[in-house]
């Protein structure tokens, strides 16, 4: 078989556990996931997030916070480029739920409700067991990425 030597970080059946901030103009995102391997080079997701900032609007300081809800499914590309399993390449989509919350009478446009995106992303185990991740994605809460550590269950 062409890609005999290639291996995927995340068996058939296995889960990881994702946390760590995210990188937003709307304060600093904090995020706990989970992906569950479906298949040797694909995974579903799902993930909470929550930030907290303020943001001055017309001489007045509002507090907002943003909670949000989202699932993805990305493709590793690890099988296909004979990446070693130490390493994870990988590419999705992700879809969710935001619910962004301000004092009463806030009269600027940010507003709850859905949110897709994609994202590209990457994985350095160091151990079997932990890992660093890095992602980048637009159309999203976090649109600017995230980063933070990934850990085998």
């Amino acid at each position: 078989m062409l890609f005999s030597n290639a291996q995927s970080p995340l068996a058939k059946g296995k889960s990881q556990i994702n946390a760590g901030v995210g990188l937003s103009s709307w304060g600093l995102p904090i995020y706990l996931g989970l992906d569950y391997s479906v298949h040797k080079d694909i995974t579903l997701g799902a993930e909470g997030s929550f930030r907290s900032y303020h943001e001055k609007y017309k001489s007045v300081i509002y507090n907002h916070t943003i909670i949000g809800i989202s699932g993805n499914a990305n493709y590793h590309f690890n099988t296909v480029l004979l990446i070693p399993p130490s390493w994870d390449f990988y590419a999705g989509m992700n879809a969710g739920f935001f619910i962004w919350k301000s004092i009463n009478f806030y009269p600027g446009g940010n507003t709850s409700g859905l949110g897709w995106g994609a994202q590209i992303g990457g994985r350095y185990y160091i151990n079997k067991k932990v890992g660093l991740n890095l992602e980048v994605g637009g159309g999203n809460a976090f649109a600017g990425g995230k980063f933070g550590l990934s850990i085998k269950i």
